[in-house]
């Protein structure tokens, strides 16, 4: 066991490590962030499609599935700035480097390969949110007047850091499918669409069968969209449950351990597997 002080040297190691690689993707992303302020007229785009079919809907009622228009249409807008603030390509980095052989210079390296790859995505999202997460939030401020203000900012925060973990360990799970596939295309294609759907970024959850719904109450997915944006606006409900929103965020946490520790099982026996083919 480590003693307190290397445990403390442990952590500031890392920390170190973090802080260093993060700014490092920080600037290398930089170079390209015009190629990523493009995206800031994709979200816009998608939404005003959204706001004139849900007004549409909601013309001849006040409330749909438990949602009001100015909450659905707040669903989308929060969607929309969650997926910029999350996004993540690790599964993809993940298998080109199985792929290629360049993942045996990280089994060389003295930080795990996860927890480099977590560092560069929290530097490339810290670049994200100043070319594409603000001005989304400006745009749908003063253009759209959808107020993209938490009921409660302390709890909001906390379940939108916890979603920014689990969308990176669900990926890095399906890039730890590369040392036994390879190729993991196909595999990643249908996962985000399987995510995606039972996260609730298409539709709201509510919108699912009863017995859908109790199915994607218990998946860990909804942690990654739909209970964020519930913490958002300020209460919880799917599959006839209602839940206060400290249990919400304790249940998130829930679901980043349990996938940490799939990753963990995941790559004790991958690597194991790993031949460094293409190297």
């Amino acid at each position: 066991m480590l003693s307190r002080s290397g445990a403390g040297k442990r952590i500031s190691h890392l920390v170190n490590v973090l802080k260093a690689t993060a700014l490092s993707s920080y600037k290398e992303w930089a170079a390209y962030r015009n190629q990523m302020a493009v995206s800031v007229f994709v979200g816009p785009v998608f939404f005003l499609t959204q706001m004139f079919i849900w007004r549409a809907v909601y013309a001849t009622r006040t409330t749909l599935n438990g949602l009001t228009l100015e909450e659905m249409l707040t669903y989308y807008g929060i969607t929309a700035v969650i997926g910029y603030l999350t996004y993540d390509s690790a599964d993809w980095n993940l298998q080109w480097l199985v792929r290629t052989g360049g993942f045996l210079t990280f089994m060389l390296r003295p930080v795990s390969h996860c927890f480099y790859a977590f560092a560069e995505k929290v530097g490339h999202r810290l670049l994200a949110l100043l070319v594409e997460v603000l001005p989304i939030y400006v745009i749908f401020y003063f253009v759209f007047k959808i107020k993209l203000i938490p009921a409660a900012p302390s709890w909001a925060l906390l379940s939108l850091a916890l979603s920014f973990i689990l969308v990176f360990l669900t990926n890095y799970c399906i890039g730890l499918s590369a040392f036994w596939l390879t190729r993991t295309e196909g595999l990643r294609r249908a996962f985000l669409t399987l995510r995606d759907l039972s996260a609730g970024m298409l539709i709201p959850l509510t919108f699912f069968s009863e017995g859908m719904q109790k199915v994607l109450f218990y998946l860990p997915f909804q942690f990654i969209t739909y209970a964020p944006i519930r913490v958002f606006i300020g209460h919880y409900e799917l599959a006839g449950i209602t839940l206060p929103i400290p249990q919400v965020v304790a249940l998130q946490f829930l679901a980043v351990v349990l996938m940490f520790l799939l990753s963990r099982i995941l790559w004790y026996f991958g690597i194991k597997r790993f031949t460094g083919v293409g190297a």
